[in-house]
């Protein structure tokens, strides 16, 4: 058995009849990651998020954020100057509707952004939309965000928050991007905030939730 990345009990293996893929599923905090033999390379993990159109041209993709900025960034905008969109792609669709919400925003992703601008600042909110789902450590890339969010400031995660029911799992389309390596549900994201002394503001209970440092 392998222990949970999240908060390091022991979890339940569990297997994809279709695909064969095994998943480890974590009954204390709900989250669920995939077995690493299932992992795709660096490269075609590129190749996957190059095909994206994350571009202003995709109305869709522009509406999804202007909707986020307006129902959980809008509401604090007076504590929220300065902003880090950590995973951003290369089309910076948010970081730049934030900029015309006047919330100055860093950009930050693995493959498009890579130099790291937020060592040695502080933000007012870090946004990380559909990032979490990929990460392999994600409870150490948490930590160390939270030591670039000012006290008091928000953390904002966009994940897709995982049926936890083993036959959903199993038909949910999210498990089927080859990049999707871990799954949060509300059970995971409480336990986070207990553990790191966040508080949680807001979610959708869905795909959204706003943490408070």
């Amino acid at each position: 058995m392998k222990k949970c990345k999240i908060c390091n009990n022991f979890t339940v293996k569990t297997a994809d009849s279709k695909t064969q893929k095994e998943y480890h599923k974590c009954s204390a905090c709900c989250y669920i990651f995939l077995d690493e033999i299932f992992y795709v390379d660096e490269t075609r993990e590129k190749s996957h998020y190059d095909k994206h159109h994350n571009s202003f041209d995709s109305l869709g993709y522009v509406k999804m954020f202007e909707d986020l900025i307006e129902e959980f960034v809008t509401p604090h905008k007076a504590d929220i100057k300065t902003a880090l969109d950590f995973g951003c792609g290369r089309g910076e669709v948010l970081p730049i509707l934030l900029e015309r919400n006047s919330v100055l925003c860093d950009r930050y992703d693995l493959f498009y952004f890579p130099q790291k601008v937020y060592d040695g600042k502080t933000y007012d909110i870090i946004l990380s939309t559909e990032v979490f789902e990929h990460l392999q450590n994600p409870l150490e890339v948490l930590k160390e965000l939270l030591l670039h969010v000012r006290e008091g400031g928000y953390l904002l995660l966009m994940s897709a928050f995982h049926p936890n029911n083993d036959d959903e799992f199993f038909k949910w389309w999210y498990i089927r991007d080859v990049t999707h390596i871990g799954f949060f549900n509300m059970a995971t994201f409480k336990h986070l905030a207990d553990a790191l002394n966040l508080k949680i503001i807001k979610h959708n209970n869905k795909n959204i939730i706003l943490f408070q440092k």
